[in-house]
């Protein structure tokens, strides 16, 4: 067995980057920009007003003062005429400010008749003014990579950019294994159970990112599973779930030994999720997991997620922890890397009594992840945990 640090590290050595594909802005969402994007104008591309008021010189602004109003600006419609000393113009938030105006004096501030205003006694000190190029200017680039978030993408169409470059969806064939299986909406014979994983690894990989195929369920010969495997071709990232521990009716590893697997590695110390095994199949990279439902799941959090976000160009980094008291005490940990369901409740983390693998009710219950290392001791409430969010 090898610890979840190599075994990560190992998964990020398969990885293939995909390649780049322009996609109009709106369907950018959750894609990876894969190359800087300039911006083509400066924002704003002259200076406005940040408030509705009026726009007159900063240097002729006193309590008191008089001036006469000789035009107005409104947003999309500027004022041509320059403004002189003891004029101003009505102006709307947004709006340009006329020349020979560098101040905007809040609506509220001011008192008008006809087309004289006066301004108040007590006058703030800001000129409410946005400068020209004060968002950004032209030429200034977003970074990649960049997973592109919907503020990003309204940054991105005020930098008047209607399409980016992203990377490929990675294609991921989840193929589900075992005689025992049956599709939801079926009725389970003898001994047999309904195929929950690919459902969940579906949603998850997809919320990722990835195209999920899903296959037919496999069955427990090594034939069934060499066909699955060559129905499989095409995708980037192919994931079994079952048929991965060692035992006369696990031929997930024999199939893809025959059809040219090169192994990486085949068993990981933690809990859930300890027979891993991962290698390339041909141009595809392989990842078996589980077959529990629970260890799926916690294997696809921990070692799917970030494989897909480094395959469409991002770090390659562990999925992300936060440090939080126990909320209850925990037992010693034993020698495999343990990941409990648990859920936080007023700034603290607690662990579900039931940390069974078969027990989908309880990770749908949880929030995160409760890591404990390798033989950690038993933990009394209020220590400081790590966790990670699911």
């Amino acid at each position: 067995m090898i610890a979840v640090s190599e075994a990560l590290a190992r998964l990020f050595a398969l990885v293939t980057p995909m390649a780049s594909e322009r996609v109009p802005l709106v369907e950018a969402l959750g894609r990876v920009l894969a190359e800087p994007v300039a911006a083509r104008l400066t924002q704003p591309p002259f200076a406005a007003s940040a408030m509705d008021g009026y726009a007159l010189a900063a240097a002729d602004v006193a309590p008191g003062a008089r001036f006469r109003v000789v035009g107005e600006a409104a947003a999309g419609h500027p004022l041509a005429q320059v403004i002189g000393k003891g004029e101003a113009a009505r102006i709307s938030t947004g709006a340009a400010l006329p020349a020979g105006c560098d101040r905007v004096v809040i609506q509220e501030d001011v008192s008008r008749e006809g087309d004289v205003i006066v301004l108040g006694e007590t006058l703030d000190d800001a000129r409410h003014v946005r400068a020209a190029g004060g968002d950004f200017r032209e030429g200034w680039q977003m970074a990649a990579p960049r997973l592109l978030r919907p503020a990003d993408l309204a940054l991105l169409a005020a930098m008047n950019i209607d399409a980016v470059p992203v990377a490929r969806r990675p294609v991921v064939a989840l193929i589900g294994t075992g005689d025992e299986l049956v599709q939801p909406g079926e009725t389970p014979g003898a001994g047999q159970i309904i195929a929950s994983n690919n459902y969940g690894l579906h949603g998850l990989l997809s919320m990722a990112g990835a195209r999920v195929r899903m296959l037919p369920i496999a069955r427990d010969t090594v034939g069934a599973l060499q066909q699955a495997l060559e129905l499989a071709q095409g995708a980037d990232l192919i994931v079994t779930s079952g048929g991965a521990s060692v035992g006369d009716h696990d031929l997930v590893a024999q199939a893809a030994d025959l059809g040219g697997l090169e192994r990486s590695f085949y068993k990981v110390a933690m809990r859930p999720g300890k027979p891993l095994m991962a290698g390339r199949l041909g141009a595809a990279m392989l990842v078996g997991l589980p077959g529990n439902p629970v260890s799926a799941m916690v294997c696809g959090q921990i070692f799917l997620l970030p494989v897909l976000r480094a395959m469409q160009g991002l770090p390659r980094a562990a999925a992300p922890r936060l440090s939080l008291p126990l909320g209850a005490a925990v037992a010693a940990n034993g020698p495999r890397e343990h990941y409990m369901r648990a859920m936080r409740r007023d700034g603290r983390v607690s662990a579900f009594d039931d940390q069974d693998s078969a027990m989908l009710s309880v990770l749908a219950e949880a929030d995160c992840l409760l890591v404990r290392p390798p033989s950690d001791p038993e933990r009394a409430a209020g220590e400081m945990v790590e966790i990670i969010p699911i």
